[in-house]
């Protein structure tokens, strides 16, 4: 479900309007592969034909770019279903011998297996190991494929449970800017100039709460997620206080 060109993400469109309806013309929930932010926008532009119809999120964790949709509630339908949505561990044969992997080393070697793009979700690197979330068809055939990555043996297979995987918790941060206008917080956040913020926005790579967000004007709200494509993601825990120069101190939870 892998989405590139103009005409893609219009196929894309018309597939979330027959997911949603048949969920709710069946009683039942349906799913798409995983998203990215870009599809993302796509699904929330078409949910607005179909408001009656409840949609949520998931990628496997807080952090995940990559999101899988589901459409229905256990409000709506009584009882729960899973997002079909599994963790691989993937780690070198002999540790001693493992080159240091990027996400691009990994991502390369699991797209060389001849599978959708849709059906992988993130890839977080910890050490010279892996995690990767993956839809719950796709799980056993990388496990039972995936045996290198660049010049590296590896072993890939389920991860048992929450505790093989430990995300790292973002670091809050204390900056100062002179409003809690997002184009501000963001030139602080990433060390950048304001000009250089603007041109992010033109280019369509600001997301806040997985939402395209293209105004720069915008005032930022406690809790809000906001993710630059590119550079990273923090969630904004709101302003503190004015400085004595009137300035605004404000935290931010970065996730690197």
């Amino acid at each position: 479900m892998a989405a590139e060109t103009e005409k893609d993400l219009l196929r894309l469109r018309k597939r979330f309007l027959e997911l949603g309806e048949k969920s709710y013309a069946q009683n039942l929930y349906t799913f798409t592969g995983f998203l990215s932010l870009a599809e993302q926008e796509v699904l929330w532009n078409a949910c607005g034909e179909i408001p009656h119809i409840p949609v949520a999120l998931y990628g496997g964790t807080e952090q995940s770019e990559r999101q899988m949709a589901r459409f229905g509630s256990p409000e709506e339908f009584g009882y729960e279903e899973e997002f079909p949505i599994v963790c691989l561990a993937i780690s070198p044969a002999m540790e001693k011998f493992a080159e240091n992997l990027t996400h691009r080393d990994f991502l390369g070697a699991l797209m060389n297996l001849g599978i959708d793009r849709s059906t992988l979700g993130d890839i977080f690197i910890q050490g010279k190991c892996a995690w990767l979330f993956c839809t719950d068809k796709i799980a056993d055939y990388i496990c039972e494929n995936l045996t290198k990555v660049k010049h590296t043996n590896v072993i890939c297979k389920r991860a048992e449970g929450d505790r093989e995987f430990v995300i790292k918790e973002p670091e809050e941060q204390t900056i100062t800017a002179a409003s809690e206008r997002i184009d501000g917080v963001i030139a602080k956040v990433y060390g950048i100039s304001r000009t250089q913020t603007v041109e992010l926005f033109r280019a369509k790579k600001i997301y806040v709460n997985g939402r395209l967000n293209e105004n720069i004007s915008y005032i930022l709200k406690e809790g809000d997620s906001v993710t630059v494509r590119g550079s990273g993601k923090f969630r904004y825990l709101g302003m503190q206080h004015l400085t004595k120069k009137g300035k605004c101190s404000i935290r931010v939870a970065v996730f690197r």
